[in-house]
């Protein structure tokens, strides 16, 4: 936060606009069925990204790897990979122990690698892919993955919802 402030007041102090300071985002929420991401701040929506995409199978929580669903549960935003094959990608904590648990259970894998990213790098010129493409993870329009990717902090809760 002293480093934003710095920054407006050095703004300022060369005659320039200021911007306003970016909101501190405290959590992450995905509405599958309505196909929004959303970003939290103190119990208020500061910005709402619609039609996010999903798994080829965006129907019910994932499950086992493979089944081409995106979890739902709480996790966390742990890490941020700029080397990703999608424009950007922000890790989810994905699987939590009830995921491996339900999953051992059935003597099967639970999957991992589920990320918040953008369009695959291969896609030029800002193209987006249609429809549900991934394999778990919710993807973005580049443009929006580059907002939520400066906004969005190690650690910070994501709620993925039905």
């Amino acid at each position: 936060m002293a480093a934003r402030l710095a920054l407006a007041l050095a703004a300022l102090a060369l005659g320039g606009p200021v911007a306003a300071p970016a909101p501190v985002v405290d959590r992450v929420e995905v509405r599958k069925a309505a196909r929004t991401l959303t970003l939290w701040s103190g119990g208020a929506a500061v910005r709402t990204y619609p039609g996010v995409q999903l798994g080829d199978a965006p129907t019910g929580p994932k499950h086992f790897q493979g089944d081409e669903r995106t979890p739902e549960g709480r996790y966390i935003i742990d890490r941020g990979n700029p080397e990703s094959a999608y424009h950007l990608s922000l890790h989810v904590s994905y699987p939590g122990p009830r995921d491996i648990a339900f999953a051992r259970s059935r003597n099967r894998s639970p999957g991992g690698d589920i990320f918040i990213h953008g369009q695959p790098n291969a896609l030029k010129g800002g193209e987006r892919m249609a429809g549900d493409w991934t394999d778990g993870c919710v993807a973005l329009a580049n443009a929006e993955m580059d907002e939520v990717w400066t906004l969005v902090g190690d650690g910070t809760p994501i709620d993925i919802l039905p």
